[in-house]
């Protein structure tokens, strides 16, 4: 079995640090872990109305460390918008539409494997950037394929970054140093989520169509855009693999569900993908070998809930999961629903459900125990027990958080120095 996502990435951010400082002439040696700038793991929460992080403990206590500002160079990417109209167009459009009234500063965001930056996709300004962790100033700037950055994915390595450009229908893959793109493929409507699998050697992409319009009936599905996912090889970035879910949840008997797919969660040992769609509140479960859907679970709906599909965020009704270490149990985030459950990988039952305000994102914790939710709506994220489904604990964060990374900064870092 291979070793999971979050063991691959522990051990590229060790290597990584060790390589920066062979690099810079310090001396490492099999034996000699101390040669490297000591780390301390710690959870990221992007504030994707604020553009803000706020960093917390990635266990126990998941209490606050700091803050870093995501955007030091606000005022600049702002006077560039004002003077090109086209550019304004979209940034007053993510406005109105996904932004909720609210600008996108912030959406993923991931360490550099020495914990010297973060790098940031920022969907307002179209980039990614690289901050400056020590200072708080802007290291690099990448610009995006057409008007919208999202979702990005980090190489088991911690070498490499991918970004979707939402409206440029492209995944930018760049050097995580230096921003340098290194290659990027096309993909459905509107790429979203991205993961790397096998040691690094693939990317999937799922393109989630067109959210924003409101054709959002079964009958209306077609004009949602092209969805699909994509996989590449992750050095060529050629096309290896299209897998289109109308196809498969037709065969499976879900002609009325979208196929448009939304958060992903793999097992360790990328045998089974669980994925999340436009309007439902569940997810399915594909055998990647076989290429087919074997299983659905669907949760239980909030009375409160409004059946409209109008009135859905981007169309996603539940959006955000998760998996254990162990491969043994899912978290899950049912946004419009307004609460975030445990459910085991074997049966499928759900636990209890733990009542959140529009929780957008799910992750795990550093030592595997917990599931963390963002409550975006309550403007904190809250620690599940997986072995419970009991809420542990919940923490303050800024304006509106999404993604939540676990990541590593240098130790007793409690924010970019001042002055």
């Amino acid at each position: 079995m291979r070793a999971s996502t979050r063991t691959r990435w522990r051990r590229s951010l060790l290597g990584g640090a060790m390589a920066a400082v062979a690099a810079a002439g310090g001396v490492v040696s099999a034996g000699t872990a101390t040669a490297a700038p000591p780390l301390q793991e710690v959870m990221l929460v992007g504030n994707n109305w604020e553009g803000t992080a706020d960093v917390i403990r990635s266990t126990g206590d998941f209490a606050k460390i700091g803050r870093i500002d995501l955007i030091p160079d606000k005022a600049e990417r702002l006077r560039e918008i004002h003077l090109n109209p086209l550019r304004l167009i979209f940034f007053l459009g993510i406005r109105h539409t996904v932004g909720e009234g609210h600008d996108q500063f912030t959406d993923d965001l991931y360490t550099t494997p020495d914990g010297s930056a973060i790098v940031v996709s920022r969907p307002s300004f179209a980039d990614v950037a690289s901050i400056d962790t020590a200072t708080g100033r802007l290291k690099w700037r990448f610009p995006v394929s057409g008007f919208r950055s999202d979702h990005m994915a980090v190489s088991p390595d911690g070498s490499r970054v991918a970004v979707s450009a939402s409206t440029g229908n492209t995944v930018h893959v760049l050097d995580i140093a230096t921003g340098r793109q290194l290659g990027s493929f096309k993909t459905g409507d509107k790429p979203h989520e991205n993961v790397f699998t096998d040691g690094g050697r693939h990317l999937w992409n799922m393109s989630i169509g067109e959210v924003n319009n409101d054709f959002d009936a079964p009958r209306q599905d077609w004009l949602k855009g092209d969805r699909k996912i994509t996989v590449t090889d992750a050095s060529t970035f050629k096309v290896v693999k299209t897998i289109d879910m109308r196809e498969r949840l037709d065969a499976f008997g879900g002609k009325d569900f979208s196929d448009s797919v939304r958060p992903v969660a793999f097992t360790p040992d990328e045998s089974t993908l669980y994925f999340q769609v436009s309007f439902f509140n569940g997810f399915f479960e594909y055998d990647v070998a076989a290429d087919k859907i074997t299983r659905m679970k669907t949760l239980p709906e909030n009375p409160d809930t409004s059946d409209d599909r109008t009135t859905f965020v981007n169309d996603s009704r539940h959006h955000g999961m998760s998996m254990n270490p162990a491969g043994t149990k899912l978290c899950v985030a049912g946004t419009m629903d307004e609460y975030a459950t445990i459910v085991d990988r074997a049966t499928l039952q759900e636990g209890p459900l733990v009542p959140a305000a529009k929780p957008y994102w799910a992750t795990v914790s550093g030592d595997g125990r917990a599931c963390v939710i963002s409550e975006s709506a309550a403007d904190q994220v809250t620690a599940i027990d997986f072995a419970t489904g009991r809420k542990i604990i919940s923490i303050p964060v800024g304006d509106h958080p999404q993604r939540i990374r676990v990541a590593r900064l240098p130790a007793g870092w409690t924010g970019p120095a001042t002055g």
